[in-house]
């Protein structure tokens, strides 16, 4: 019978209350931290972190300030920045898992991936998973992709955040609505090939990202428009200071049809979970 999580409120260094759920068992000596894709709340990763605690990790998942069970009553006036997501969020998060005293390691989503290097103490993983992380420019995305998202941002954006004072992404039924400020940083850093590090205002996350020295594997689907193998690739080099093996993944190699942007976490997906939480776990007990 599968244990039920417990709930959780986490402070984070500004005094924002996040909600997490800790799913654990007696016996686990090794924690995985979930860091969730952008408009993506923490139950959609219930399946994978059931899956993973039965391999022998606890898992913690948490949700953003502003997305799912840590959003506030309303968006509209709730300003942030993209990186407090990591730098505030996550870093609670990681704070406290910390705190239990048990072996670390990390699987991130998209912005997962990238919140990583955005960490002040990224070094008490022991080893990292990514899924679908990269560097967000639409000239990486397939051209019908690279058209839908052109006017995303041009039009639908602009429109919609006007009329509401935040982004009503789950109007686009591309996940939970987002704040104005991940909205208009998102948007900002997109225009770039290589994302933030090329914006000249956060140069100084190139050094930083250097710093990260766990063991990463950045997997991605070859039908992921969203972050191609290409864009992860772009982004990837940064993590100069690890051991980075990017990895491609054909669906069909994993039973499935499809993966895309979203597919990692399926039910669907339960080889491709296998695979990479057993190599994760060698490498958090070996290390």
């Amino acid at each position: 019978m599968q244990l039920s999580p417990a709930p959780l409120t986490i402070a984070s260094a500004d005094g924002y209350a996040l909600k997490a759920l800790y799913y654990s068992k007696p016996e686990s000596n090794s924690i995985l931290v979930i860091g969730s894709a952008t408009g993506v709340p923490q139950g959609y990763y219930r399946r994978f972190a059931e899956y993973a605690l039965d391999t022998g990790f606890d898992v913690i998942t948490f949700d953003y300030r502003g997305i799912g069970q840590s959003a506030p009553t309303t968006l509209k006036g709730f300003d942030i920045d993209y990186r407090d997501w990591a730098r505030f969020d996550l870093q609670a998060v990681v704070d406290y898992a910390v705190s239990l005293g048990k072996q670390l390691a990390f699987v991130g989503h998209s912005y997962g991936g990238q919140a990583l290097g955005l960490l002040s103490t990224p070094h008490v993983f022991r080893a990292a998973t990514f899924f679908g992380t990269g560097a967000g420019w639409q000239g990486w995305m397939p051209k019908m992709e690279r058209l839908k998202v052109s006017l995303m941002w041009n039009v639908v954006g602009p429109v919609l955040t006007r009329r509401h004072g935040f982004l009503r992404w789950s109007k686009l039924g591309m996940g939970e609505d987002l704040p104005l400020g991940v909205y208009r940083q998102w948007k900002r850093w997109c225009q770039f090939p290589e994302f933030f590090f090329e914006d000249p205002d956060y140069a100084y996350l190139i050094e930083q990202f250097a710093k990260v020295s766990m063991p990463i594997r950045a997997l991605t689907s070859v039908d992921d428009k969203w972050a191609s193998p290409r864009s992860r690739d772009a982004f990837m080099k940064y993590y100069t200071g690890s051991n980075v093996s990017n990895i491609d993944i054909h669906p069909r190699d994993v039973g499935m049809k499809s993966i895309g942007h979203m597919g990692y976490f399926r039910a669907a997906a339960k080889a491709l979970w296998e695979q990479e939480l057993a190599l994760l776990n060698l490498t958090v007990l070996n290390d």
